[in-house]
């Protein structure tokens, strides 16, 4: 399993530099590489599936979605599904990402294999994806 890893500027605080507990319970600042690959849950603590991707509107300069691997046996026959950036919670004490829905909505939402990713997402498709999933755009 990856660490989530604080950056080395988090909150402030430089490399070094000492962090009261407090401080690191609640990073402002991560890597896209420590959330990558870390299990992702449901709010009843039900491991759903793993973050593959982090995907980055360059445009707004933000997260726009995050690509879940769910299902399969590991990592074989599983489905990618991209998930509104907004859903999931960063859960830094138990190092994995928490998304408050069921598996259910999981299983039936539109999704793609490892292999056939969508092509060039466009403002379009992530306006479909975010209705789909009742996320409010950010754009």
């Amino acid at each position: 399993m990856h660490r989530i890893v604080l950056s080395h500027f988090a909150n402030g605080i430089r490399k070094g530099q000492t962090m009261t507990k407090e401080k690191t319970k609640t990073p402002i600042v991560l890597s896209a590489g420590s959330l990558t690959k870390n299990p992702v849950k449901n709010s009843a603590g039900e491991h759903i599936g793993n973050v593959e991707e982090l995907m980055i509107d360059y445009e707004v300069g933000r997260i726009s979605y995050a690509v879940i691997s769910f299902g399969g046996l590991f990592g074989i026959n599983s489905k990618y599904f991209a998930i509104p950036w907004g859903l999931l919670k960063v859960d830094t004490e138990d190092e994995c990402m928490i998304l408050n829905m069921d598996r259910k909505v999981l299983e039936n939402a539109p999704g793609f294999d490892k292999d056939n990713w969508p092509q060039v997402p466009s403002r379009e498709w992530l306006a479909n994806l975010y209705l789909y999933y009742e996320e409010p755009r950010y754009w």
